[in-house]
């Protein structure tokens, strides 16, 4: 069944806009009609960093009427390999200030309301009222939670990516979707008792380019939504594996409406992959989503990890070189992750207890070994609760 267009067209558009998405005339079933709708709209980003920059520049090119770019953070060298908006000159200036100016190079037509301000709880309403959708990147469970709790109130969609490392998701949230449709909302997703210690961006990285690629699919299900075209993903997850150029995707239920056991996205009732974006604090958060063929691995609390050696089990520590630096446990094998995914064969039939810095790093790592057919589970919570349990890492 499809969506009703979002936003009602303007009257016309000038003869300069005409020719400048003319190609988008030219698309079937779009033309002029979606082109001014376009022109109508209203869309509120949440960041303008990894996922931010690709849905500023292509919806701005696209010909939004109005974009309310939310971000309190300023540019950071380190954000140049992946937040597109942002270039050298920019370094210390607020990463709102890149939109605006962007933008304008891109859509004359375009207006960008830069807020600089972080969105909190108390806060979202106000800062996204009069949008005809959002689109969220945002960092912390917290600013995403308070996006997703906005929206829900107000009953506009919520667009919405995460990624980290070299994987994805991408999904559409709707409490208050066109009759036919039910809804479904962030808790669907991510129940609250699922949300654990996550690893920041700086910690395990990211494809920057993989930035790009999930950002333009954001702008495309925003497009869609205001424009009333196509299958949104409402509904739906997508799932990117950028190392094996891999797309699939898996359906989302409303946890208010009994679904069968074999429709179920995420067993075991855990999920992964918060997040990148440009806000401060850089808390990127992210693995890949459990999907039903992937091995589940047994967790060892910190506390008994000295049984699990005891037993013959190898401590191995996935974590980066600079970080197993610092410190590590006695005895531990050090294999960085990339290695480990590369080729987990080579690294014998174990068993193994998985360590990382959180644990997140750690599980993909025991998912690749146990589907090698060895033998591996991981450290609960990583070096970080191992350390606070009163152990003390060895260098």
């Amino acid at each position: 069944m499809p969506f009703p267009p979002l936003v009602e067209p303007t009257d016309t558009l000038s003869d300069a806009e005409r020719v400048r998405t003319a190609r988008h005339a030219a698309l079937a079933g779009f033309g002029e009609l979606s082109q001014r709708r376009l022109a109508a709209s209203r869309v509120a980003v949440i960041g303008a960093g990894g996922l931010g920059s690709p849905v500023v520049l292509a919806l701005a090119a696209a010909g939004v009427g109005e974009l309310v770019v939310i971000d309190d953070d300023v540019v950071d060298q380190s954000n140049l390999h992946r937040q597109i908006l942002h270039r050298h000159a920019d370094l210390g200036a607020p990463k709102v200030d890149s939109a605006v100016r962007a933008a304008a190079d891109l859509s004359p037509t375009t207006t960008v309301r830069a807020v600089r301000r972080r969105l909190t709880a108390d806060n979202a309403a106000e800062l996204l009222a009069g949008a005809h959708l959002v689109i969220d990147g945002s960092d912390t469970f917290e600013t995403r939670g308070a996006v997703a709790a906005a929206t829900e109130a107000s009953g506009i969609p919520l667009v919405w990516g995460t990624l980290q490392e070299f994987d994805a998701q991408v999904t559409v949230f709707w409490s208050s979707p066109p009759p036919g449709h039910d809804a479904v909302v962030l808790h669907d997703l991510y129940p609250p008792e699922s949300v654990g210690e996550v690893p920041t961006c700086a910690q395990v990285g990211v494809l920057g380019a993989l930035c790009v690629q999930v950002g333009g699919l954001l702008a495309i299900e925003a497009i869609k939504l205001l424009t009333g075209i196509g299958e949104p993903l409402l509904g739906r997850v997508l799932l990117i594996d950028s190392l094996r150029a891999r797309q699939r995707e898996i359906p989302l239920r409303s946890s208010r409406t009994p679904a069968p056991a074999t429709d179920a996205a995420f067993p075991s009732g855990k999920t992964g992959l918060m997040g990148e974006t440009g806000l401060s604090g850089e808390a990127d958060s992210a693995s890949p989503a459990r999907v039903p063929d992937a091995p589940v691995p047994v967790h060892v609390s910190p506390t008994l990890l000295d049984d699990s050696r005891a037993a013959g089990a190898t401590v191995l520590d996935v974590r980066e070189p600079r970080e197993t630096a610092t410190g590590t446990i006695e005895g531990a094998r050090l294999v960085p992750l990339g290695e480990v995914l590369a080729d987990p064969s080579a690294l014998g039939t174990g068993p193994f207890v998985v360590v990382c810095q959180a644990g997140v790093r750690a599980e993909r790592a025991a998912v690749a070994l146990l589907r090698a057919g060895a033998s591996a589970s991981v450290l609960s919570g990583g070096m970080d609760a191992w350390q606070g349990t009163g152990h003390r890492a060895t260098a």
